[in-house]
């Protein structure tokens, strides 16, 4: 389109051409064929639509728009041009109004086209991948994104944000992903491809089209959830009917592929080949489940058609019921030897309801089939009612074969169940030996409970029931109150067996003896048939009764003697005092003196109440044996139980204490102190490291010796051993000592306490030997030091380098630290420095007298040699 210029010279100003009558005429010829031109265009633009049903051909749309605008408004503002309109303008004439008109609605259209073609630019690229992407993901992938960018479309977009704009794009996006949908799925080859890939295609299909729905309500959300923009309420039947019902119809397929390929050819295996033993039968259910995709892969419609739903939705119950008729024929063959049964259903009668229900399906099926008379008049419907006929009558038979089974099987067997004894026990002899391992079993078998169930189900069913078999099934709740009677009787037994140790169960053989000659009726006379159940679970329940409270009398004893053994254990022999003042701790000898003192307290404490035990197991012997003596044959074992827990306790005792004792020791938290003092030419500890080591070595011997406190029983008895006199001064006291002292534990506890006390106290020395730096002032004889040095006459320098030695060595000593706490001892060091000082002191005040005899020595031959001169002056 083209722009004709005027043929007449323009030459020259504006005012004056628009005062020249035949520049006017001659312009305004033009300016109405321009009018009529532009006019013609903008009509023929917006009369064209998209080519195509895509949402690219909008886009191809507005950019030819764009094109052709953009050509005519370029035109109109070439200089000519633009100076035709000024000399028109001034000159006032007629025909420029709708010239003025055209052009401004030329500059509107345009603008809108280049206004749309740049947003919908930002469109394309995602509108191409919806188009032409290879697969089902590259779609999948684009729907979110190009859902986001057209969200920004309609915020910034001065068209794009109406619905008459926004809608039909959509619209077009729908077409376009429906069409790809449709493309790919083509129920002519569907079912002939590779079934799982197959299943793949149809559920990337079905979630293309539902992601579109998905991500339109996701933004849409994100809109309104804004508060900033103008919300989505676009006609969702424009947008989503279309891909709505194809969503359906690919879920249609999907679940015509999941039912053959889960629960056809995954059940007509190889496996059910080889239970049933029949593979050509296998084979003929595998052809005739191929042959119900047949009617979907002949289709005569459209399936993905609105128009069509209704041929479609005939087809899909026509497959169902077929489906279901098959379904049910081969959920019967392949569960036909172990059927499943419902919740609380019998085997025999569970699996004839398990076949009836079965039967009940198809019938409604078949009955489904009579009400829509064209599909039973099809010939598939003839095919599924001749399957119908079959399997009702293999059902039937099958029915009547598992009554007759069991009717037979139970007339032969509940006679002999009813004369089993009412208990079995884990041990098949007559038990001679109380053993704790032995139980006993409420003998109500199973088999019997079964036939009762068996029963009920059978009449409820409509079959004849043998008469002994209604007559138990009339007794259930009787035998149901005697079962639990006996079972809650047992469990109060086993419980109480239970809370038994060995040592109880042999102190109450004799006990437990006559609580089972109360279960022998029952174990050996009475059987589910006799009249005197009831008065034998009632005899049963009070002999348990009164076992149970001895039971009860003889564990508080036992948790009397445990308490006191449980105090006796956890004694603490090491208590260690506390110190007097901040710094200042107890002297080693106090220290263990101290530990003495306050174990023999304790021990005393723990004497009475070992004493007292003795005083507890009588109180068992009068329950158990009725005598009061403390030596009952019928306790022997009991006794040696207890004595056995105290030597046990005792060694407990002892090792902890050990170990207790053991780690206070490597602990760095000092408890007593020792000095440093010089004993010449020695430093050494006071109390001396072998004074310290022997208290200790002392001090767990007395620990040790604590058990000879606990005198050991008599044999069988629980009274203690008097004092055995050997000799006439030789008495021996048979204690625990003799036994704990020797164990292993203790042994080693003790060596390792000791061993470590050695190294502590070698490290201390160690630590000692710096102070021997100052050695000299104590080893060399000041006397002889001093006389030496007088002979040798030194200079009074010599006297200074010797005073400043013994006065920095002084002052050192001042700096030193006076405590050092190693482990478990705090060593003073005090009086070694002292000493030290003194020594020091000492030779500063020695090389000080000889300094002050040798300066008068000096003086007075000084005077002397004076006078002699002044003498001699005066001569």
């Amino acid at each position: 389109i083209k722009l004709e210029m005027p043929t007449i010279n323009l030459d020259g100003e504006v005012t004056v051409l628009a005062t020249v009558p035949e520049v006017i005429e001659a312009l305004e010829s033009c300016a109405m064929t321009w009018q009529k031109l532009i006019s013609t265009a903008l009509e023929e633009q917006l009369k064209k639509v998209p080519q195509g049903n895509g949402p690219l051909a909008e886009v191809d749309l507005w950019r030819e728009r764009n094109n052709t605008l953009s050509a005519l408004t370029e035109q109109t503002k070439l200089p000519d041009v633009q100076k035709v309109l000024e000399i028109l303008q001034e000159a006032e004439s007629e025909h420029i109004g709708d010239l003025q008109i055209v052009l401004s609605d030329l500059r509107k259209c345009h603008v809108e086209a280049l206004d749309n073609v740049k947003f919908l630019s930002t469109l394309e690229r995602h509108l191409k991948n919806l188009t032409y992407g290879t697969g089902f993901n590259v779609v999948l992938d684009t729907i979110p994104s190009l859902m986001n960018a057209l969200r920004m479309v309609w915020i910034i977009s001065r068209h794009y944000n109406k619905d008459e704009r926004m809608v039909p794009l959509m619209e077009r996006i729908a077409w376009e992903i429906s069409t790809r949908v449709y493309k790919v799925v083509d129920l002519h080859t569907l079912f002939k491809e590779d079934r799982a890939a197959a299943k793949k295609k149809i559920a990337e299909a079905k979630s293309t089209l539902e992601q579109w729905k998905k991500c339109y309500f996701a933004v849409r959300a994100e809109i309104e959830a804004s508060g900033r923009e103008q919300h989505w309420e676009f006609d969702r039947k424009r947008l989503f009917e279309k891909t709505d019902y194809m969503t359906s119809v690919c879920q249609d397929l999907y679940d015509i592929l999941q039912v053959i390929i889960e629960e056809f050819y995954n059940i007509f295996g190889p496996e059910l080949k080889t239970v049933t033993g029949d593979p050509k039968r296998i084979d003929d259910l595998l052809r005739a489940v191929n042959g119900l995709t047949s009617p979907v892969e002949e289709l005569t419609f459209d399936p993905f058609s609105i128009k069509s739903a209704h041929d479609w939705k005939l087809i899909m119950e026509e497959f169902k019921e077929e489906v279901s008729v098959e379904n049910v024929k081969q959920i019967f063959v392949q569960n036909l030897k172990d059927p499943p049964l419902y919740k609380n259903h019998p085997p025999v009668a569970g699996a004839i309801y398990w076949s009836r229900s079965l039967f009940y399906r198809i019938k409604h099926t078949i009955i489904r089939f009579q009400e829509v008379g064209e599909l039973l008049a099809s010939e598939r419907g003839k095919e599924v009612k001749q399957i119908y006929l079959q399997v009702a009558k293999r059902m039937k038979e099958y029915e009547d074969q598992k009554y007759n089974q069991w009717r037979d099987g139970t007339e032969q067997t509940l006679p002999l169940l009813l004369k089993n004894t009412l208990l079995t026990s884990s041990v098949t002899e007559e038990p001679v030996t109380t053993k704790k391992g032995v139980r006993f079993i409420v003998n109500f078998s199973p088999i019997l409970q079964e036939i009762i169930v068996e029963t009920k189900y059978m009449e409820q069913l409509g079959f004849p029931v043998p008469e002994i078999a209604r007559y138990v099934a009339l007794q259930e709740d009787k035998y149901l109150r005697y079962t639990n009677g006996l079972k809650n009787m047992l469990d109060r037994y086993h419980r109480l067996m239970g809370t038994l140790n060995e040592a109880e169960t042999k102190l109450l053989d004799d006990h437990i003896q006559e609580l089972w000659r109360v279960f022998k009726s029952g174990h050996r006379r009475l059987n589910w048939n006799s009249l005197g159940i009831g008065d034998f679970i009632v005899r049963c329940t009070q002999a348990i009764r009164k076992f149970e409270s001895l039971v009860r009398q003889i564990h508080n004893n036992s948790e009397d003697i445990s308490n006191k053994l449980l105090f006796i254990e956890s004694t603490n022999l090491f208590k260690f005092p506390l110190s007097k003042n901040g710094d200042e701790l107890p002297k080693a000898k106090e220290f263990f003196e101290y530990l003495k003192c306050e174990r023999a307290k304790d021990v005393a404490h723990m004497v009475r109440k070992y004493t007292a035990i003795s005083q507890l197991l009588i109180k068992v012997e009068g329950r158990v044996a009725n005598t009061n003596s403390g030596k009952s044959p019928k306790l022997t074992s009991y006794y040696a139980y207890w004595e056995n827990r105290i030597y046990q306790v005792l060694t407990q005792l002892i090792v902890k204490n050990l170990q207790a004792f053991n780690a206070a020791v490597l602990a760095n938290v000092p408890l007593f102190q020792t000095e440093a003092i010089l004993s010449v030419p020695e430093i050494i500890l006071q109390p001396n490291g072998s004074e310290i080591d022997k208290m200790t070595v002392q001090c767990i011997q007395d620990c040790v010796e604590v058990t000879k406190h606990f005198v050991r029983w008599m044999h069988g008895t629980c009274i203690e051993c008097p004092p055995q006199h050997v000799k006439e001064d030789e008495v021996i006291t048979f204690s625990f000592y003799s036994d704990v002292s020797q164990n292993p534990l203790i042994i080693e506890q003790a060596i390792l306490i000791t061993q470590n006390v050695h190294k502590l106290l070698a490290s201390l020395s160690k630590y000692l030997n710096q102070w021997k730096r100052y050695h000299l002032l104590w080893k060399l004889d000041k006397a002889i030091v001093m006389e030496r040095l007088a002979a040798e006459k030194p200079a009074c320098i010599t006297f200074d380098e010797e005073l400043q030695f013994y006065m920095k060595v002084a002052q050192e000593v001042t700096q030193q630290p006076l405590i050092k706490d190693e482990q478990f001892i705090r060593l003073q060091l005090a009086p070694l420095a002292y000493t030290v000082q003194e020594n020091a002191r000492g030779w500063v005040i020695s090389l000080g007298k000889l300094l002050n005899e040798s300066a008068r020595k000096e003086l007075f031959s000084l005077q002397e040699e004076i006078q002699v001169g002044v003498f001699s002056s005066c001569c």
